[in-house]
């Protein structure tokens, strides 16, 4: 059989946008035109849609420390590597992100938190792609293993005077907090930072059964990359992992990058949240994107990403975060979990949005006339690769991929 000719996708006129694709929703034909930000035609095609690429709203990373060397944890960090980041992003499909500022003294937290609000009020398109912050720490688990790759010597127990003062260094830009409701603080943590519209999650805990459900009850409604900040060795039950797990109040965050989670635990951990409480997250850091070596990092000191894309903490068979990109966990999710591609791309836009409750308008969730133009169109030749990148549009402009 003769090889279809790829379609064009992205073409400009008169101060518009025009796609055609096939839209991720339904496999659908479509044609549509882009003007002022927003989706303004939606136009059904007739025609066999099976050349195009697939158009999806925009890409939604809720946790990712850094990025192809750009780092907003590094103790120097401005507002330059913020927005550096974030455009590097946008090259590899990922139209919004949390950039996540983890466990370091609060000095250090502060700049890292006013280098990010600064981005924002130096950009539009960069401040229209950070959906929010996501602080990962201080208030987790000070044990091995539960705690990953943070630094001991800065954890510590929830402190709402210093949340207050993140926020302000963030100028209200906080949306996920990760925490262990382990700490006699947690409850009353959990329940004010929830009252101010920030997600609490837990992670990095050893909390037991009643802990989990405290946090709960209080407010908690994610569990930050489940499966993993976790102890090497756990009780067959009961453990954290399965309580969350079978928390229906709790959606889970999972790191599907092909180190974090072997694939069994993939299909399983899908399986007992349901498509609809899962998120797919990249937790890359800045080594994401860089050759095999050893290198310095804010996160977890010195760390070696080997040449399997494993990335560990030197001298440990502990993981310090990933250097995956979101298009990996997608084909991952196909390949290992058992869902379908659309399921896939439902777990980086529609759940991640309604965990931050962004709303449909702003284009995340559903791609129809009136919303915000936050669109990712890719291709995926095969079940056997991860999804290609097209296009990634932010605001209604064109940031990644070419005019054909």
């Amino acid at each position: 059989m003769a090889a279809t000719a790829e379609r064009n996708v992205v073409s400009a006129r008169a101060g518009e946008l025009v796609l055609e694709g096939r839209l991720i929703e339904d496999g659908g034909a479509v044609r549509i035109v882009i003007r002022e930000g927003v989706v303004a035609e939606l136009e059904r095609l007739d025609r066999d849609p099976t050349s195009d690429a697939w158009i999806a709203p925009g890409w939604i990373d809720a946790q990712v420390n850094g990025f192809q060397g750009h780092d907003p944890n590094a103790a120097d960090a401005e507002a330059r590597d913020v927005g550096e980041m974030v455009r590097a992003l946008w090259q590899w499909g990922t139209a919004a992100v949390c950039p996540t500022i983890c466990t370091q003294s609060e000095e250090h937290m502060l700049r890292s938190l006013r280098a990010v609000a600064d981005a924002c009020s130096a950009d539009p398109l960069v401040a229209a792609s950070i959906v929010g912050i996501h602080v990962e720490g201080p208030h987790i688990a000070r044990e091995d293993g539960p705690r990953g790759a943070h630094p001991l010597e800065h954890v510590r127990p929830p402190d709402i005077a210093e949340y207050r003062r993140w926020q302000e260094a963030a100028r209200g830009g906080i949306r996920i907090i990760t925490v262990s409701p382990e700490y006699e603080e947690s409850v009353p943590y959990i329940r004010a930072i929830v009252a101010d519209g920030v997600v609490a999650s837990i992670g990095h805990t050893l909390a037991n059964a009643d802990q989990i459900r405290a946090a709960t009850d209080a407010g908690a409604r994610w569990s930050t990359h489940l499966g993993n900040g976790a102890h090497a060795l756990i009780p067959r039950h009961p453990n954290y992992i399965w309580d969350q797990l079978a928390e229906d109040r709790l959606s889970a965050g999972f790191i599907f990058d092909g180190h974090h989670l072997p694939p069994a635990v993939m299909r399983t951990v899908i399986r007992a949240k349901g498509v609809e409480r899962s998120v797919l997250v990249s937790d890359a850091i800045k080594i994401a994107g860089l050759p095999p070596g050893v290198y310095a990092s804010a996160v977890g000191g010195d760390v070696e990403l080997l040449a399997s894309g494993r990335l560990v903490l030197t001298g440990t068979p502990y993981l310090a975060g990933s250097a995956a990109t979101l298009s990996v966990c997608i084909g991952n999710a196909v390949r290992h979990a058992g869902v379908t591609l659309r399921d896939a791309i439902r777990m980086v836009t529609a759940n991640p949005s309604r965990l931050l409750c962004l709303g449909v308008a702003r284009g995340y969730e559903t791609v129809r006339i009136g919303v915000v133009a936050n669109l990712t169109i890719f291709r995926q030749p095969s079940i056997s690769s991860d999804p290609k990148l097209v296009a990634t549009i932010v605001a209604g402009q064109l940031v990644a991929g070419a005019l054909d």
